[in-house]
């Protein structure tokens, strides 16, 4: 320990995941010779790269904006993704050994459709270009001092003149995530958001609930969130899965933080699901009338899945055996109501183990976005997903941690070399 204190390092980064790493690798290529050291708390490095996309990662997407985004203010969000826009983190990837390969959802994977290559690509990166990785070795402390940092934990301490703090946010807690940046980055003079919470999370109905018997059925539908007035807050649409517990899906994920952050706001928030999302008020009143004599369950049959038209038929009270030529004015909105404006009860979520990003953290206004330097502690770079940044699902928070981690470890190399 005191031989590490008469040979500071020049750059600390706190966290070795997607962003830190980053962090760590654009350090080190854009200061040659600076000492670079990453410090992980996990046994096992990359937790959530190695898990993303199904195992296969999904790297980035094709097209990313900050309109893909919640959190802090677009404009912001926009300056830091303009740093290392897509084709530049195509590149960037290449020049680390991972081809990259786009898929009909937008969505890039490395051509392998294995995580350990991107993983393995970026270790190996970061060690070739001089980065010293040290795990576990949590971190519990950090001082300011007048010329730099201590960085202590159980296993000791070392001294900074820079660090990087890449420590992630609250969700997937046993890959390392728990919390604990944003509370390092409170000690330093931060001021986190009122409210840090799960964001692309699973969504929990009550028991007993029709959805839960569906658990397993895949749809593609529209989900809004509303606001207890009918106002439109959010709409996504995409695939939604129905699961033992409730909801589950990309279209799902995405509209979870904007739900449950409008229901902190406004109790009466819904969330309302359109099982027929080409279909409007119009266009299935006109083609029930069209219908005959024909069954209102065989009509819907041929659109939807038979278990799930059985259970909105259902919902909606309306016998499946029935004609339109029976269907009253009362069951026919019933009806409507239940296929394109189908308020779902949500009672929870399925919580941070569950999540797949953190929405909430560290706002943008507290740090300089050309640098990502803290305007509350000098010498203090931020980045990832600690911040108050989450984006959609299929590689926009991994983009955020290239972006945001390239723009703290340039930021932090430039302020060292300068």
């Amino acid at each position: 320990m005191t031989a590490q204190r008469r040979a500071p390092h020049d750059l600390a980064i706190v966290g070795a995941g997607a962003a830190g790493l980053m962090a760590a690798i654009q350090a080190a290529r854009t200061a040659p010779g600076l000492r670079v050291v990453a410090l992980d708390g996990a046994r096992t490095l990359g937790a959530k790269i190695l898990v993303a996309g199904g195992g296969r990662c999904n790297v980035t997407h094709h097209e990313v904006g900050a309109e893909d985004f919640a959190g802090s203010s677009r404009a912001a969000i926009a300056k830091v993704l303009r740093e290392l826009p897509v084709p530049a983190t195509i590149e960037l990837f290449r020049s680390l050994g991972v081809e990259l390969v786009r898929e009909p959802t937008g969505k890039l994977f490395p051509t392998t459709h294995n995580a350990r290559t991107v993983l393995a690509a970026l270790l190996d990166g970061a060690r070739a270009d001089g980065v010293e990785i040290l795990h576990p070795r949590r971190v519990d402390a950090l001082d300011r001092h007048r010329d730099g940092f201590a960085v202590r934990g159980e296993w000791g301490e070392l001294a900074a003149r820079r660090v990087v703090l890449a420590a992630g946010g609250r969700a997937l807690p046993k890959s390392g995530s728990d919390g604990a940046g944003v509370e390092l980055a409170r000690r330093l003079g931060h001021e986190p958001t009122a409210a840090i919470f799960p964001a692309l999370v699973p969504l929990v109905v009550p028991a007993g609930h029709w959805l839960r018997g569906l658990s397993g059925l895949s749809v593609e539908a529209r989900v809004e969130v509303q606001s207890a007035n009918g106002k439109r807050l959010a709409s996504f649409r995409g695939s939604l899965l129905c699961t033992h517990f409730g909801l589950s899906g990309p279209v799902v994920l995405d509209a979870s933080r904007h739900f449950l952050a409008a229901r902190r706001a406004d109790p009466g928030a819904r969330l309302v699901v359109a099982f027929l999302p080409d279909a409007t008020p119009e266009s299935v009143t006109a083609e029930l009338a069209r219908l005959g004599r024909r069954s209102l369950g065989a009509w819907l049959a041929d659109q939807l899945p038979d278990r799930l038209a059985d259970a909105l038929l259902e919902a909606a009270a309306v016998d499946s055996s029935a004609s339109t030529l029976r269907l009253t004015r009362e069951g026919r909105r019933a009806l409507l109501d239940a296929l394109l404006a189908h308020e779902i009860p949500i009672v929870g979520d399925r919580g941070f183990v569950h999540a797949e990003a953190t929405a909430g953290g560290i706002p943008l206004v507290q740090v300089r976005l050309d640098t990502m330097e803290s305007r509350r502690c000098p010498g203090l770079h931020l980045c990832g997903e600690l911040l108050d940044v989450d984006g959609r699902i299929g590689g926009f928070n991994f983009q955020w941690a290239w972006a945001s981690g390239t723009v703290a470890g340039r930021g932090a190399a430039r302020a060292l070399a300068g």
